[in-house]
């Protein structure tokens, strides 16, 4: 077998051990690049290691800690407030609240499964006691935190856009971000629709208890922050009854100086980043250390709340995908895509294979792994290449409804008992139905009209 075939059988093996027994992607890529460098192609550590996405890592831990910092002071929450009080009475648009919520805090910096693991217990909870659809509560939870995920500074537009730029690829945030927001949203329509919109719709006005959702959230933004650790509650109306009285001082419905600079330093990020195009890592970084420099007690903690996770993962994916790159397996790749014969078809298979393994394995990763490996695809010119990387943003990401994936499955988790094995049926459905369609319908609107 050729060591082209070697290496890529072993990022396969990589994907699949990860999905089956859970252990973190990253670092079994990070072994795999050390073993298949030493023993496949007789390189040195350091030569290794030179395939570390120094550039990604700032961008991870700058927007991961900038938005921990967020979290802490109580901004985060402070949004999702907001959201609520903002429809009134109005049922019908409590399932698009949670929707613009999850998409504004993975838009500023959030990993997407935190924001469902914040905004998917109030949700559910809300779905039960108002009686809404809870699959189709959930999928606007989890398109949500997809729609935001690809702005310049969210985690899945800057990993991308750090490929494209990495690569000398031509790329376009501002599209990339609007293509994938518009296609999460379409989504959410289509599920908002078919599981009782319209019948919320048709019931009116109803009092909606602002108050109590908010110490749910306020309750449930606590749970997260203690990563269910043992004696943690493990439900919203758990949650709520464990807040104390020492809580009842910190409004978290209200603006305080913490949260206006906060907001201020998240409205300096997006304007630095997409007018001034300062690096998104080193001005998150930067905003991050003044926020904490100015209010030190608020900052406590959030360096242990950065996305390590995420930083292993796509440190350890990418610095594999850079040793086959450098050792030519890349360019191997990607002359057997374009020996096709057919570039569309070969367009389509890259953005079914994106969709299909990341409805099982993390999206983050995927991102990570297929852009650079149809690098030398792109620079063919077949096809436009900033069509084809939208495409393949929008294919792997909208699955994350899928109970397979972290988000699904944080929807499933916080369903009632009743109703989980209904839900996770109808998110399996849901799941690969879009898995199937979204490749072929991304394909057919964006990739072959620019063919």
């Amino acid at each position: 077998m050729s060591h082209e075939l070697i290496s890529l059988a072993v990022l396969a093996v990589v994907f699949l051990v990860a999905t089956i027994r859970g252990v973190n992607m990253g670092a079994l890529a990070l072994v795999a690049a050390y073993v298949v460098g030493l023993t496949v192609y007789d390189l040195e550590v350091d030569d290794i290691l030179a395939g570390f996405p120094s550039e990604l890592f700032v961008i991870l831990v700058g927007v991961t800690y900038l938005f921990a910092l967020a979290k802490n002071n109580g901004t985060v929450d402070w949004i999702v407030h907001g959201a609520v009080r903002a429809v009134g009475g109005r049922v019908a648009l409590v399932p698009w609240a949670m929707f613009l919520v999850c998409a504004a805090v993975t838009a500023i910096g959030a990993v997407s499964p935190a924001a469902v693991a914040i905004v998917a217990p109030v949700a559910m909870g809300f779905a039960m006691r108002y009686q809404i659809h809870p699959v189709m509560m959930g999928m606007m939870v989890v398109q949500g935190a997809t729609a935001g995920s690809f702005s310049p500074i969210g985690i899945f537009g800057s990993i991308t856009n750090g490929v494209v730029d990495g690569n000398d690829l031509p790329g376009n945030q501002l599209f990339l971000f609007c293509s994938t927001f518009l296609a999460a949203t379409l989504i959410a329509v289509i599920t908002y629709l078919t599981l009782g919109g319209r019948q919320l719709i048709a019931r009116g006005r109803e009092d909606v208890q602002v108050g109590e959702m908010a110490a749910e959230a306020e309750a449930v933004s606590r749970q997260a922050t203690h990563a269910r650790t043992p004696g943690t509650p493990h439900s919203a109306v758990e949650a709520t009854r464990t807040v104390g009285a020492d809580d009842a001082e910190d409004d978290v419905t209200s603006l305080n100086p913490q949260r206006i600079v906060t907001l201020l330093g998240l409205l300096a990020l997006m304007v630095g980043a997409l007018g001034f195009d300062l690096d998104v890592g080193f001005t998150a970084l930067t905003i991050a250390v003044v926020l904490t420099l100015v209010f030190p007690t608020s900052a406590k903690g959030a360096v242990e709340k950065i996305s390590w996770g995420t930083v292993l993962l796509i440190g350890g994916i990418v610095t594999y995908v850079n040793l086959l790159q450098n050792q030519g397996v890349v360019d191997w790749l990607g002359d057997r895509v374009a020996e096709v014969g057919a570039p569309l078809v070969a367009a389509l298979l890259i953005c079914l294979i994106g969709a299909v393994v990341s409805a099982f394995a993390s999206t983050t990763g995927i991102i990570g792994a297929l852009i650079p490996l149809a690098v030398p695809f792109l620079l063919t010119d077949q096809v436009n290449a900033i069509a084809l990387i939208a495409a393949l943003a929008i294919s792997s990401s909208v699955v994350d409804c899928s109970p397979f994936s972290t988000n699904g499955a944080l929807v499933v988790a916080n369903s009632e008992p009743a109703d989980r094995e209904m839900v996770f049926k109808r998110l399996m459905q849901w799941g690969m139905t879009i898995v199937v369609v979204a490749p072929i319908v991304v394909w057919g609107l964006m990739v072959v009209p620019t063919a």
